[in-house]
């Protein structure tokens, strides 16, 4: 699937749904003009907006993610992973993060599962975010920094970090080589 796909599933979802982009923007206290980057130019600044769509309109951030079957257990392989999501700054600009989802196929998840790349980009303009939840990281290759509340951490092959999610929170790569991470997180049920 590719990046497009993300805001057709959410725009398909909304107006099956019924709700005005204004609507979507009460529920979620997001922009009208962001909202509709979203549907139309696959924009995505951070899993945290995509997150409060997905409860405004009452389903699970896996919903836009996911095809129709369901498997368990699900495996993935390597040679089958595909890019689900990438998080852009804006309209034009370059991927900051890409997203593989390794739960894609499982519909009746409770964690959402990805192998990351983490790119350059990602750290040009570090913007904290938080929602509810918790995440799980593991570090496979370079480096990242974390900027969990006040503190800053950095991050090497082989490091994990748990952490609740509605601390405010920004994750990005440290230096000029992508680095790639797996990450689970977990949203409560609305």
């Amino acid at each position: 699937m590719r990046t497009e796909k993300v805001g057709t599933r959410i725009k398909k979802f909304r107006e099956m749904e019924e709700i005005s982009l204004e609507e979507l923007a009460e529920r979620t206290g997001l922009e009208v003009n962001f909202l509709k980057a979203v549907e139309e130019d696959g924009v995505y600044p951070s899993l945290g907006p995509l997150l409060k769509i997905a409860r405004a309109l009452g389903t699970r951030l896996g919903t836009f993610l996911d095809d129709t079957i369901s498997q368990d257990p699900l495996i993935i392989r390597l040679e089958e992973r595909e890019e689900e999501l990438s998080i852009l700054k804006g309209k034009d600009k370059p991927a900051a993060l890409r997203f593989y989802s390794l739960g894609k196929g499982k519909i009746d998840r409770h964690m959402e599962p990805f192998f990351i790349e983490v790119l350059p980009e990602s750290a040009k303009e570090k913007k904290l975010s938080s929602h509810e939840g918790e995440e799980f990281i593991v570090v496979h290759s370079g480096e990242i920094e974390l900027i969990y509340g006040q503190e800053v951490y950095t991050l090497k092959a082989g490091d994990s970090v748990y952490y609740n999610s509605i601390v405010p929170h920004y994750l990005s790569c440290k230096g000029e080589t992508p680095a790639k991470i797996y990450a689970v997180l977990y949203f409560p049920e609305n």
